[in-house]
């Protein structure tokens, strides 16, 4: 018999001595790591769907609709567009696992003061600025438990660890979190007051489970041995220089920025487009919205897996450019297009379900960028992908709220397909040899190489 090889990145090439975990692309030390980010964001996502409502109640504050919208949308947005930054940095520093313990200890705290301090003091300025500073949470929980499972994971695994990662982050917010909030305060006939309550219980169970985990790269700063000091603070500074020192770096950023905005930016949009909220009324009610919401973000989550495992085998950056970028490019003014040409709910529905599929086509990314950098460095190419996750929730509805008084909704839908263009030809510079896809290429050019040559 002959002896298999050992795989490029050290692991073991027989397939027998894997669990079957790791056969569907789960790195068994952190298995509970995804159990705990799955429940934390159960719980964060329990209040998405009713909380702008409960704010504007007198029991949840008293506040005005436009002062409710600025509590949710442009505070906690902004806190966690900064908190994605800083999830990354602080775990190339501390490890990613107290950053972990911190975003779960925070997000604890700040909903304890929001429930129980905030809202019953009615005061508009302190319920915005307690749910704004709760918005620093969840990035630091999950975003740096995705740092922790790119920097312990085998390099032939990446991309799927990064399609779990996605299913789990978007099974848990908004899906099963809206699903929870709904049997809560349906058939349950909870209170919106205990519904959050609820959630609060959620965060703290997910928070424990997934900081209980003991996998070694969770308590160590991601750096080298080239890196003096580690735990130090400047290194949060000395982060910020990858967006011009690595022009592949800023180049995947803009792309994750891009990625997701057309996706918040749409959901912002339909009610005033499709829906009841339509000059002259729309096509679609207000329960069909919600409905058609739930395929498109269903369909994304089952392709989130499906994209990791293909970008394992067909090259992480060639599946970010053709079935994201391109296929986005094009799935997006369809979906708009036809729905509005139609009138129908079930092409809105089966076109947003088909963009939900492509939008996954993005999942590699997180698997690439920290890839493509040194050891020293791989905390703040995390931090720029997870910034551009945070900064996608700003620039999907800044988009809308610019362009459709001018250009109405295909006006948006044309600025979204643009985007998607613009970022397929960005993403081309995003690249690295450890990509399955770039490695396939340099074997095949050294396999047709002429004796004697060098390839590069």
């Amino acid at each position: 018999m002959v002896q298999q090889p050992a795989a490029a990145d050290g692991s073991t090439a027989a397939s027998e001595s894997r669990s079957w975990l790791d056969r569907i692309g789960i790195p068994k030390p952190l298995l509970w790591g995804f159990v705990g980010v799955l429940i934390f964001m159960i719980g964060d996502g329990v209040e998405i769907t009713y909380l702008t409502q409960y704010l504007t109640q007198p029991e949840g504050g008293g506040l005005a609709g436009s002062q409710a919208t600025f509590a949710t949308v442009t505070i906690y947005g902004l806190a966690v567009m900064i908190a994605s930054w800083f999830s990354g940095t602080l775990s190339s520093i501390w490890g990613p696992r107290y950053v972990m313990w911190l975003g779960a200890g925070w997000w604890v705290v700040f909903e304890l003061l929001f429930l129980y301090v905030a809202i019953p003091s009615q005061s508009y300025l302190l319920i915005v600025t307690i749910y704004g500073i709760r918005g620093f949470a969840y990035p630091l929980f999950a975003y740096a438990f995705l740092v922790w499972a790119q920097v312990a994971s085998p390099v032939h695994m990446r991309g799927s660890v990064a399609g779990w990662f996605w299913f789990v982050f978007t099974g848990g917010l908004p899906t099963l979190g809206a699903a929870v909030a709904a049997f809560a305060i349906g058939p349950l006939g909870m209170s919106l007051h205990n519904t959050l309550v609820l959630s609060l219980v959620l965060v703290a169970v997910g928070g424990v489970i997934g900081c209980s985990v003991k996998e070694p790269h969770g308590t160590k700063p991601i750096a080298d041995e080239t890196v003096q000091n580690p735990r130090s603070p400047k290194r949060l500074i000395e982060g910020v220089d990858i967006i011009w020192r690595d022009k592949r770096t800023l180049a995947g950023g803009i792309t994750r920025i891009v990625n997701t905005a057309p996706e918040f930016g749409f959901f912002a949009m339909f009610p005033f487009v499709f829906g009841p909220e339509t000059p002259g009324g729309g096509f679609l009610t207000a329960p069909e919205i919600a409905a058609m919401t739930s395929i498109v973000y269903g369909a994304n989550i089952a392709a989130n897996l499906a994209f990791g495992v293909l970008g394992d085998y067909f090259g992480w950056r060639r599946t970010v450019t053709w079935f994201g970028c391109v296929g986005c490019a094009i799935a997006t003014p369809l979906w708009y297009f036809a729905s509005i040409a139609s009138e129908s709910f079930g092409v809105a529905a089966t076109l947003g379900a088909v963009y939900g599929v492509l939008l996954a086509g993005f999942v590699p990314l997180s698997a690439l960028m920290p890839s493509m950098v040194t050891t020293k460095d791989k905390g703040s190419a995390l931090a720029v992908l997870n910034f551009g996750a945070g900064g996608a929730a700003f620039l999907g509805p800044v988009t809308v709220y610019a362009i459709h008084p001018v250009f109405g909704g295909g006006g948006v839908a044309i600025a979204f397909a643009l985007m998607y263009v613009i970022v397929a030809v960005l993403s081309t510079f995003v690249k690295d040899g450890s990509d399955p896809g770039e490695a396939k290429k340099a074997r095949a050019a050294t396999a047709t190489a002429p004796a004697g040559a060098t390839t590069g």
